[in-house]
């Protein structure tokens, strides 16, 4: 990330200082580097509004990097005190999560791990497995956010694992989309010890990890063989299942994100879009959920699923009202989740029984 002006950090810490989730203590500053995140991701066009800036970030905070999260923490933990913090562990979530059953590294990388989570009771069948990919503009995000997920589809009876993968600057998005398959194929390998079947997979992805899943269920160049065990795919809020489309539409005005991501060449534009891909040896079933207010990845969404239609897949672009991007994710499992809790769970009972 670019280096900020001094004026423009000044400006936005005393935009910040009284802001709860980024309160300053003893006129200590956030560090350089998480400020300019800050920046870049609730500040663009030199917002300065305090309501809108900790709204931004209390809604992209999964987004910003693990040393600037952890910077945050670190406050909150101070202000409110040790018993009063349920965001201490990444594996706890934001929502104060069950803790793993197991962790499982297939890499040499601190990002190459998938956390696993048995289910409460699976009976003498093994169950399926839900394996979760986080977003983080393919730069930031970790795999330990998982919010009320665990705790939702263990007690539904699926096993649920969340995969972590290298972000940029580390490694292009070809090298996440390998990650992400080489995470498949890792916990694959520990099902018998796991508990799980691995034969029945959905993978679900959010924001940027969509379409990381996205691409992984519909190019065979990463997960290759393993394909075939993701019996379903759960895309929650992505925007760039065309990523020419989207980034030709957006033009000059189209998100750093994916500037950094995708570059300036439509072919590799094309080779890095799921929807480019379609029509092979496609995951079957498909629910691909949207924030119904949100123009871009309603387009996106629409577009993909129309597609796999079209190529014999069952499919349905689902619009979730009453959100934003970030809740759409975050609030799975929960009673404030309720619309895209019910979608989820229909999906997986049509497609497991």
């Amino acid at each position: 990330m670019p280096k900020m002006p001094r004026t423009v950090l000044g400006t936005i810490a005393i935009a910040l200082a009284a802001t709860p989730i980024l309160a300053q203590q003893q006129g200590q500053r956030l560090a350089p580097e998480c400020r300019a995140e800050i920046i870049e991701l609730c500040a663009q066009g030199g917002e300065r509004d305090r309501a809108k800036i900790r709204a931004c970030v209390r809604e992209k905070f999964d987004q910003l990097s693990t040393s600037c999260s952890a910077e945050i923490q670190q406050r909150l933990q101070t202000q409110r005190g040790a018993g009063a913090n349920t965001r201490n562990r990444g594996q706890q979530g934001s929502a104060g999560s069950a803790s793993p059953s197991a962790t499982i590294t297939y890499g040499d990388h601190q990002r190459q791990q998938v956390d696993y989570f048995a289910p409460a009771d699976s009976g003498d069948v093994a169950p399926p497995l839900v394996l979760f990919i986080h977003g983080g503009g393919w730069a930031f995000g970790q795999h330990t956010r998982v919010h009320q997920k665990p705790a939702h589809f263990t007690s539904a009876g699926y096993a649920f694992a969340s995969g972590g993968y290298r972000v940029l600057p580390d490694a292009p998005v070809e090298d996440q989309a390998k990650d992400v398959a080489a995470a498949l194929r890792a916990i694959r390998a520990e099902a018998d010890t796991l508990g799980f079947d691995p034969q029945n997979i959905v993978l679900m992805g959010h924001s940027a990890g969509a379409h990381l899943a996205a691409l992984v269920s519909t190019d065979p160049q990463y997960a290759g063989e393993d394909m075939a065990a993701i019996k379903g795919v759960i895309l929650l809020d992505g925007a760039g299942y065309d990523v020419e489309a989207r980034m030709s539409r957006t033009g000059a005005q189209a998100s750093r994100f994916y500037d950094d991501a995708f570059g300036s060449d439509p072919a590799r534009q094309r080779e890095l879009s799921p929807i480019t891909h379609v029509g092979g040896a496609d995951a079957p079933n498909w629910a691909i959920l949207y924030v119904e207010q949100r123009e871009v990845s309603r387009s996106q969404s629409q577009a993909l699923s129309a597609k796999l239609i079209s190529a014999g897949a069952s499919a349905e672009a689902v619009p979730i009202a009453n959100t934003d991007h970030g809740r759409l994710n975050r609030e799975i499992g929960t009673e404030a989740g309720a619309q895209q809790t019910e979608a989820i769970d229909a999906f997986l009972a049509r497609i497991f029984g």
